[in-house]
């Protein structure tokens, strides 16, 4: 996983050290020893965590902070803020400021990576909801981003899962007036729960008898309903080694024991302002680009939107030098399909195409419809031999079922062709990128069908 970090000290030796072990991780290094120059570097773009130094002459840290959570272009920027002071007060006052974490020095190392790649996943996933609304602003749609987000002062609905009574009403009385809580003292009623109603924060406690409190957690992840929802880990002194665990398997954030109130109740609310605002941004690209850029009869992405936001994804990947494929598939012949069983029976062809292809699609890949039965999927940071596998794979189950048309249950079996490509290190653009997936299809359709090309960069 690699990642723009932006490290913020006013004492060099103290940047060195971040850089060095930032760099051994393989991520990209930015550094400023000033507020003002830290402001400015994340308006210029491109920064993915902002490692910021609390004691700072000028504007201090806090005060960073604050600035960039207040600016909507940089308020998605994850902040961890970094210093010597280690009351719960300072911690409070860094949460306080919209800062995502606040770590104390001397820093460990494994502690510190882990919590950067967990914000860094977390802001890949706001990037792509971002690029997506910006999307509908290039094509002509209104401007998502300015709309007002959900009112921060309206309580959350949280869950805590605890079996430990002492435990779970002490933190009640804590969230008593800061959230709608409800308590499951059964881990495995709990996950149910959590899935069955919209949650925006779940608080796991680490005392489970009988039960690995990360394997809830881990559930949580891969379940399509809670694999968004913000999960707090509340551990023990001492287990910092579950917390780094837990991290790594896409916890958001944690408490130690003993708990204090106010520290709990900012987390919770930088928790829940995240997923409000990563809500916000879904249901407004949902909603406003549907009829726009949707096709109608399969759902997925039309040309329109294709032809606006590639070159968005393609820009990113070229700036950044990471991966990017793309796959444009053709029906073999379709227009047969359309002959013998009608355009019905055609459009339930591409229907089904549509399902089979997203289903086998990552969600931060784009898949739309072409024009008439050809279909392109974007793959971001996706090397040429695995886009060619994911293509593979992809031919092989429209050919393994057969598709069923009309209304009598009649089955037909269907093929279909598909041309990869990859950007090239060198000179590249999207419409070289395009044609040499043009090409490629071409080739699979003359070379007998039913096959995938490649295209080498």
């Amino acid at each position: 996983m690699t990642a723009r970090i932006l490290v913020v000290d006013d004492v060099p030796a103290n940047v060195k050290l971040l850089e060095v072990r930032l760099l051994a991780e393989y991520f990209d290094v930015l550094t400023a020893t000033t507020g003002p120059d830290a402001i400015e570097a994340c308006e210029n773009g491109k920064v993915d965590v902002v490692l910021l130094d609390v004691m700072m002459p000028g504007m201090d840290g806090f005060e960073v902070c604050r600035r960039l959570k207040a600016d909507p272009s940089t308020s998605h920027i994850p902040v961890i803020m970094i210093t010597a002071l280690d009351q719960v007060s300072d911690r409070v006052k860094g949460l306080e400021a919209g800062a995502d974490d606040f770590l104390t020095k001397p820093v460990n190392d494994l502690q510190l990576m882990t919590r950067v790649k967990s914000l860094v996943r977390l802001k890949t996933l706001t990037d792509e909801l971002r690029l997506r609304a910006a999307t509908t602003r290039n094509i002509g749609i209104e401007e998502l981003l300015s709309r007002k987000l959900a009112d921060e002062k309206t309580p959350p609905r949280v869950l805590l899962i605890d079996e430990r009574e002492s435990s779970y009403q002490r933190i009640q009385k804590m969230l008593r007036q800061v959230a709608e809580l409800d308590v499951s003292t059964d881990p495995h009623a709990g996950l149910f729960q959590a899935a069955e109603t919209p949650y925006e924060c779940v608080i796991v406690s680490a005392d489970f008898a009988n039960l690995d409190p990360l394997r809830l957690c881990s559930q949580m992840r891969s379940l399509d309903r809670t694999r968004f929802l913000p999960i707090i880990l509340v551990v023990n002194q001492g287990e910092d080694d579950r917390v780094i665990r837990g991290l790594e398997l896409g916890i958001n954030d944690f408490l130690v024991r003993p708990i204090d109130q106010q520290e709990l109740i900012a987390r919770l609310r930088t928790q829940v302002r995240r997923k409000r605002y990563n809500d916000q941004l879904r249901a407004s690209v949902a909603e406003t680009i549907e009829m726009a850029v949707t096709d109608g009869l399969t759902g997925l992405h039309n040309r329109r939107y294709l032809d606006s936001h590639l070159q968005t994804l393609f820009d990113r990947a070229v700036s950044r030098r990471r991966p990017l494929s793309v796959m444009i598939t053709d029906l073999d012949r379709f227009k047969s399909i359309n002959d013998e069983h009608g355009h019905d029976g055609g459009d339930d062809v591409l229907r089904e195409f549509a399902r089979r292809l997203r289903k086998n699609v990552r969600g931060i890949d784009l898949a739309c419809r072409y024009g008439g039965e050809e279909f392109v999927v974007v793959m971001p940071d996706t090397e040429a031999h695995i886009a060619e596998k994911v293509a593979e794979r992809i031919r092989a189950e429209i050919e393994k079922t057969p598709f069923a048309v009309g209304k009598n249950g009649a089955t037909i079996q269907v093929t279909v062709s598909v041309g990869v490509s990859s950007v090239k290190h060198g000179p590249d653009s999207v419409s070289e990128l395009m044609k040499r997936a043009d090409v490629a299809l071409y080739e699979a359709k003359t070379g007998g069908r039913n096959r995938v090309v490649a295209k080498a960069a």
